[in-house]
């Protein structure tokens, strides 16, 4: 099957290898976007694309403004997907290390290899946009992009031609990102038919009164629903009052069901986001 999957970054970014691994099987055609926004919007205007893009990350934390386009958007999560995030220093090839002055990356790429960057001080990091862009704009260097380095995924340097100088030099090995995908509502039960549906996502707001939280909590636990991610948002212009972001995880889905019911009362403009299929921890 074809799917066209619309992806935050250039070709061979972390999300384009996300894209390709969720859809293992099927033939991909990724769809850059510069922005997050863009992402959605692309989403949006034609219902054939799908969408994935990151939502947290277990370093650097959530996302919060994909939190609020993806509620704003009224599209449908329909899966989910954890992605080792695996850093390599590339250059141009023949290069070793040593010949290496720059090395290019997003910032948080360059802070996830700190340790190494310590180890090989001619290397100055220079922040960039974008992982996958570095290795791009080195290789359109052609030979003035020697003495230039990337850190990047595998699949980047595979794309644009650079050689793999050093691989994994990430300091905690430990470093996922999790993915949604996300569809037009028309598409969901295709997009879902097959799967085991045991987990949603739900965003809503609660009346600013005293244990307003502990008692919807109360309530979905006591229908047997795990909470496995709560995260608060902040109303723009209203002070100390919040959206609530709740992930719940569950192997009954009639129970599942009842739950959602017995919350409304207690909620405000509870969206269920979506209901899918829970991805499997990744092995260590």
């Amino acid at each position: 099957m074809r799917r066209k999957v619309a992806i935050q970054g250039v070709a061979g970014c972390f999300h384009d290898i996300a894209a390709r691994e969720y859809f293992q099987g099927d033939e991909v055609e990724t769809i850059p976007c510069n922005t997050f926004k863009k992402l959605f919007e692309t989403v949006k205007s034609d219902s054939s694309i799908l969408g994935i893009c990151a939502i947290e990350n277990t370093i650097a934390g959530s996302l919060l403004e994909n939190h609020h386009l993806l509620n704003d958007s009224g599209l449908k999560i329909v899966g989910e997907h954890r992605l080792r995030i695996k850093q390599n220093l590339v250059a141009l090839p023949g290069q070793k290390v040593e010949d290496l002055t720059a090395v290019y990356s997003h910032p948080i790429a360059l802070m996830q290899c700190k340790e190494y960057l310590n180890e090989h001080p001619n290397l100055v990091a220079i922040q960039a946009e974008d992982t996958a862009l570095s290795a791009k704009e080195i290789a359109e260097m052609g030979t003035e992009g020697r003495g230039r380095a990337a850190i990047c995924g595998e699949l980047a340097a595979e794309i644009y031609g650079l050689e793999l100088v050093a691989k994994g030099i990430e300091t905690n090995k430990r470093n996922f990102t999790r993915f949604l995908v996300f569809c037009d509502p028309w598409l969901v039960e295709d997009m879902t038919m097959g799967k085991r549906i045991n987990k949603a996502s739900l965003e809503f707001t609660l009346p600013h009164e005293e244990g307003s939280l502990a008692k919807t909590l109360s309530i979905l636990s006591y229908y047997g629903l795990n909470l496995s991610k709560i995260q608060s948002l902040p109303i723009i212009g209203r002070e100390w009052e919040y959206q609530f972001y709740v992930d719940l995880c569950f192997s009954d889905y009639l129970r599942f069901k009842q739950g959602i019911d017995a919350i409304v009362p207690l909620t405000k403009n509870l969206c269920v986001l979506g209901e899918y299929e829970e991805s499997l921890p990744l092995p260590d």
